[in-house]
């Protein structure tokens, strides 16, 4: 069988550039479909950060007017990834953070940014680029929501596409105004087309215009299709229904691997959780509270978000401590949700511990070290906490939506009994909800036996890209060969 090329087109990737669990899927997959007779080469823009780690690169197109400057499209090799930069400075090069200013506004310009991105992407699937013609373009989320767009509009070569939705929560809606600058024809400023609500919707264009779409597990995929998981989407989604499919992600296993993780105090496996012991000691240090190996320690690594069911875990705090257990939470996001915590944490000193920002040490100590890790978003596409909590055999506790109730078989009684349980889920996503599951999680961590078992459990479930590797490549064949 012949060689499949494919372009994936998104605005991160790691480790070039790092916000969110998009990085981690777009760094994850060229390595994930190469055993399956698929290389894919990756579209990013060109922000300091990445060009930084860009080795020698070969110019291999320029624009001297690309959305209002001057840009060039390289071709290199960067963190061991084969890439495309499109290094256009009036768009990229600024510090920090990709989308936002330091105060955390939007650019005023991502329209053009990403649309910028997202036609470059089009342009190589064209076949402008020598030596790469793309069998298939595969775009990420609204940055690149407007390339599967730009290919149907395009009257030269036309590779197949795919648009994969990592959050439907965004959704890259833009003026109307700018439909001409974003070089796009009126003719597609339809209700049928790229209008939504009286604006042109970026995410809306890679849903309407894809051959292909796919979100980042199988519920997510049936929730979006409701209107009440769909954010006004639901109808398009429905009509596009049999062109969808949910493909749950994966984790890196190798930086995900306690046996290896020189970022923990020491390595450990399912058979020996000693290392366990001396990661919890270093997190119940780092984080202030009590060193007491008997304590039941939950931990979060979230962005602080009302997404993320913050609210309902400050709610459900009390039940939490009244139950004897510590709480460490790692992360950044709504200010107000930022100062509740650190409030908790000066309330109860000893017993909840608070690091705001994010740090990848941290991060790995907390899954190495905490007993349950929680998870109570009122939805998740996919959600990698989880599976990192499941590699590490920290408990995760988990609300039933998308990508957590593919990925956590709950401990009732019946999983109990069978061996298979990984974890606890609830619902409803309420307070009341969590505080049950938090109670619950109390009585199982009492029986250190079975406690034992399950996190052995978790650690035997493939967290790897192994699987959704090889879906991605059957649906990257499908659609290139049919």
């Amino acid at each position: 069988m012949r060689q499949i090329l494919a372009l994936s087109v998104c605005s991160e990737v790691f480790p070039l550039i790092k916000t969110g669990g998009l990085a981690d899927v777009t760094g994850a997959l060229p390595a994930a479909l190469r055993p399956h007779g698929i290389t894919m080469r990756t579209l990013v823009p060109g922000y300091p950060a990445v060009l930084a780690q860009l080795g020698s690169a070969e110019r291999v197109l320029e624009d001297p007017n690309f959305f209002g400057g001057a840009a060039r499209l390289l071709a290199g090799t960067a963190a061991g990834l084969e890439v495309f930069v499109l290094d256009a400075p009036h768009l990229y090069a600024r510090p920090g953070n990709p989308y936002v200013d330091g105060q955390g506004r939007d650019w005023p310009d991502n329209p053009q940014r990403f649309a910028a991105l997202a036609l470059a992407g089009a342009v190589i699937g064209g076949g402008m680029v020598a030596g790469f013609v793309p069998d298939i373009v595969h775009a990420h989320d609204w940055q690149a929501g407007l390339a599967p767009a730009y290919i149907a509009f395009s009257e030269g070569r036309r590779p197949a596409t795919v648009m994969t939705v990592h959050n439907l929560a965004f959704q890259g809606q833009v003026p109307a105004s700018l439909l001409a600058t974003l070089r796009l024809p009126a003719s597609a400023y339809t209700p049928d087309g790229l209008e939504y609500y009286g604006a042109i919707g970026m995410l809306k264009a890679g849903l309407r215009y894809a051959d292909r779409l796919t979100t980042v597990s199988p519920s997510y995929a049936a929730e979006i299709c409701t209107p009440e998981g769909g954010m006004g989407m639901d109808g398009l989604l429905r009509a596009r229904a049999h062109r969808l499919c949910g493909i749950l992600n994966g984790i890196d296993t190798q930086v995900w691997d306690p046996g290896q993780d020189a970022l923990l105090p020491a390595p450990f496996s399912a058979g020996d959780l000693v290392g366990r012991d001396l990661s919890k000691s270093a997190v119940q240090a780092q984080f202030g509270l009590k060193a007491d190996s008997a304590a039941l320690l939950f931990g979060v690594v979230s962005r602080l978000t009302h997404q993320k069911g913050m609210d309902l875990l400050l709610e459900a705090l009390e039940s939490l401590l009244e139950a004897g257990a510590q709480l460490a939470v790692l992360g950044s996001g709504d200010v107000a949700f930022q100062e509740a915590f650190l409030l908790a944490a000066d309330r109860y000193p000893g017993r909840v511990g608070v690091r705001l920002g994010y740090d990848e040490g941290l991060a790995h100590r907390l899954q190495a070290g905490c007993d349950a890790i929680l998870v109570p978003s009122r939805f998740e596409p996919c959600g990698l906490t989880q599976l990192c909590a499941l590699r590490y055999g920290a408990v995760p506790v988990v609300s039933r939506v998308g990508g957590l109730a593919d990925s956590v078989i709950d401990a009732n009684e019946a999983a109990v009994a069978a061996g298979v349980a990984t974890g606890v889920q609830f619902w409803p996503v309420t307070a009341a909800g969590l505080r049950a599951a938090i109670a619950r999680v109390a009585v199982l961590w009492a029986n250190r036996l079975a406690w034992t078992r399950m996190q052995a459990q978790g650690m035997a479930f493939d967290v790897s890209w192994a699987a959704p590797g090889k879906r991605y490549a059957a649906l990257f064949k499908e659609v290139v060969l049919f």
